[in-house]
């Protein structure tokens, strides 16, 4: 059944390379990570500010509900934009994001195809402000985002939702990455634990090695039936120099960096995450400790992201022929797009 079946050894997992759960936690997010970044990572309203200053792009923020009788005016922020995504500053685990993908009026249409009233969403907006979504229970902020309309080549290998690429940065090198792509059983989210489809991605090319649902392998999207091992990101490189980039923003030495790649802005920043889950490693077939030695190993450590970058790329097989940059025009793109951005409201 390959190493993802029912049950496996400590001792045949050690020669795999598989970083466990104590392992992690103790020897790599507690030794790495100072708990002062905790908030900081742990606010997706704090990331945007922070990781603006070192040019990686975000989702367009419409609109910040602080306080109960905001909730009020919601309707005035929003009537102009077509779709938008209500999160909860301090969740964590998808919960509490509402996406609405279309709206006439007062009637709103989720990503799922349901349609929800603006009463629901207020109702919404009052329990995240509440704190029922956030880390704690502690009260919280509503943020308001632009729709992200995930690019076609991408968009048409999942199902309904939008899929994102998760990437694990360890002392600012990016060491695994996998692609989720939404299904109907995950109802439209890329969570794994819902049932999306992983698609583990070789660090050398972004391109399709391995492929789960439920820890099991497939080759095939259960729900668009395309074939999964043909995957190949665009723009590979230029996505692991954001995902690195944020170990400067942030300091983690160990994190989780979630991507999507919009039709119109190219590759934004969805959240940082500071105890990323391990189910990567099924998704990829390989184990994350060969690699994360690695790079503790390393005598000299490299003072850039894109130096960071090409030593992983190189690492993973890439020929140095192989390594390009994004061109110039996207990002610039991206950067100008950014400072249109709307404020905070």
């Amino acid at each position: 059944m390959g190493w993802w079946g029912d049950w496996i050894s400590p001792r045949r997992m050690n020669r795999l390379g598989i970083l466990n759960m104590n392992k992690r936690n103790i020897d790599y997010i507690s030794r790495y990570n100072d708990r002062s970044a905790y908030p900081l990572v742990d606010n997706k309203l704090l990331t945007k500010q922070t990781v603006a200053e070192y040019g990686v792009a975000t989702p367009a923020l419409l609109q910040v509900v602080r306080e109960q009788h905001e909730i009020g005016h919601f309707m005035e922020r929003v009537k102009g934009f077509d779709g938008f995504a209500i999160k909860p500053a301090k969740g964590s685990g998808g919960k509490g994001i509402l996406v609405i993908g279309s709206h006439e009026g007062e009637r709103f249409i989720k990503a799922s195809g349901m349609e929800i009233s603006l009463q629901e969403i207020e109702r919404h907006l009052s329990n995240i402000l509440a704190g029922l979504y956030s880390l704690g229970g502690a009260p919280d902020v509503a943020i308001v985002e632009a729709l992200v309309r995930s690019e076609p080549g991408l968009a048409r290998h999942s199902f309904q939702g939008v899929p994102d690429i998760r990437i694990i940065v360890f002392q600012g090198y990016p060491v695994m990455a996998m692609l989720r792509l939404a299904t109907r059983a995950s109802d439209g989210k890329a969570n794994l634990h819902q049932g999306a489809v992983g698609v583990g991605l070789d660090l050398a090319n972004g391109r399709a090695r391995n492929a789960v649902q439920f820890d099991r392998p497939l080759t095939l999207h259960p729900d668009t039936g395309l074939e999964l091992n043909s995957i190949e990101i665009e723009s590979w490189q230029y996505l692991l120099n954001m995902a690195s980039s944020c170990y400067e923003a942030t300091g983690l030495g160990y994190m989780g960096v979630d991507l999507v790649v919009d039709a119109l802005r190219g590759p934004l920043l969805l959240e940082l995450n500071a105890r990323p889950g391990l189910a990567i490693q099924i998704a990829n077939g390989k184990g994350l400790l060969p690699r994360l030695k690695a790079v503790e190993a390393l005598r000299r450590p490299h003072l850039t992201p894109e130096a960071r970058v090409e030593w992983a790329m190189q690492q993973a097989g890439a020929k140095p022929g192989d390594i390009d940059p994004a061109p110039l025009c996207l990002v610039n793109s991206i950067l100008s797009e950014q400072q249109r951005t709307p404020a905070d409201g």
